[in-house]
């Protein structure tokens, strides 16, 4: 809280019938009780006379997230920022952008915070965090493998760490990160790490033992449902894997996973309006995702939208022009739309493409 010595050294006249160190000590008292809605009230009314005070600012965005009013909060902290820089600031309002799901701008936000105080702990363990649930295993790993190594006991980091690890395939690594968690007893995070280790491994049926208990351990884990629908799925339960996949996103609807895997199981069941909401969905989560963005691509195709499709097909192509199933459906469009030499064309590059993955897979197997 700021100091009402502080905030007002010269007082113009005021605009109300009572001061403004008077309006900021009432705000202040209401805040650490809780009467988050007086606060805001107050703050408001110091800020109509001197608008450019970015404690205070800072003091109503702490209010309004009080409150659970997470978006007015980002603007007053975005404001208060705007006036006078501040890592403490600037750490609540990437908090409120985490409470918001919108974890990109948390994660650029953290960043910064951790420019200005990079011996911060907490702050780079929320990066770490916010970077695992958009599927950045390898900045996670950069993240927290020093502060393992120094000997951290924190079981979080441990948690975070070696889901990282086994996520970006280093399964033996990540084995040995997750001890401590395993021998302190039966838990959710520790079904969900043995169960995404035996998703890994392709030990499916495994798998989908040790997920199902991480559920019944912890129901409101964060991604716990979408690995739990992944292994349903790949044990050839699709009717299990949609209901995992809709639990998930009561918990969280922006789950980049399960909007993908809920968008591709309509699409298999010929539902392509309902996929597609679920596909714009993850690519708000996850921009510029090319797995996405063909999803979308092929749902276009099957809604009748060629035009629509065969443009981000090939806006996709120029990025990665050796992506085989993109170039399938590219052919298919340009033959709906009579361009059959182009259609052609593709169709050539759809086998020499496999041709070369073929001729690739022998190489790798004898490595």
């Amino acid at each position: 809280m700021l100091p009402a010595v502080f905030l007002f050294a010269l007082c113009l006249p005021a605009q109300t019938n009572r001061s403004p160190q008077a309006l900021l000590k009432e705000a202040t008292e209401f805040q650490q009780a809780g009467k988050f809605d007086q606060a805001i009230a107050d703050y408001r009314q110091v800020l109509e006379m001197y608008p450019d005070l970015a404690p205070v600012r800072s003091n109503l965005g702490a209010a309004l997230a009080g409150s659970g009013r997470y978006a007015e909060a980002i603007v007053e902290y975005n404001r208060a920022l705007a006036k006078q820089p501040d890592p403490h600031v600037r750490m609540n309002l990437a908090i409120a952008y985490y409470k918001t799901t919108q974890l990109e701008k948390a994660a650029d936000t953290l960043a910064k915070v951790r420019q200005e105080e990079p011996g911060n702990v907490q702050v780079t363990t929320l990066l770490a965090d916010c970077d695992l649930r958009l599927g950045r295993n390898k900045d996670v790993i950069q993240l927290l493998t020093p502060l393992h190594q120094a000997g951290s006991s924190d079981l979080g980091i441990a948690y975070m760490l070696g889901t990282a690890l086994i996520r970006d395939n280093q399964v033996s690594q990540g084995q040995v990160i997750i001890d401590p968690i395993l021998k302190n007893g039966d838990s959710a995070e520790a079904r969900l790490l043995m169960g995404t280790t035996k998703l890994m491994v392709n030990d499916l049926k495994g798998a989908v033992v040790d997920l199902q208990k991480a559920v019944e351990l912890n129901p409101n884990l964060p991604d716990v449902y979408s690995y739990y629908g992944s292994a349903l799925l790949s044990t050839g339960d699709p009717a299990g894997a949609q209901k995992a996949f809709q639990k998930e996103l009561a918990l969280d609807p922006n789950s980049f996973e399960a909007n993908l895997r809920m968008g591709v199981l309509l699409r298999q069941d010929e539902d392509n309006a309902g996929a597609l909401k679920y596909f714009e969905r993850a690519l708000m989560v996850r921009p510029g995702d090319i797995g996405v963005r063909y999803q979308m691509a092929a749902t276009n195709l099957a809604l009748g939208d060629v035009e629509q499709s065969r443009q981000e097909l090939e806006k996709m192509l120029k990025e990665a022009p050796n992506f085989i199933e993109a170039h399938v459906t590219l052919a298919t469009v340009y033959y709906r739309e009579k361009r059959k030499a182009d259609g052609d064309r593709e169709r050539a590059m759809v086998a020499k493409l496999n041709a070369e993955k073929q001729a690739a897979e022998p190489a790798q197997t004898a490595k």
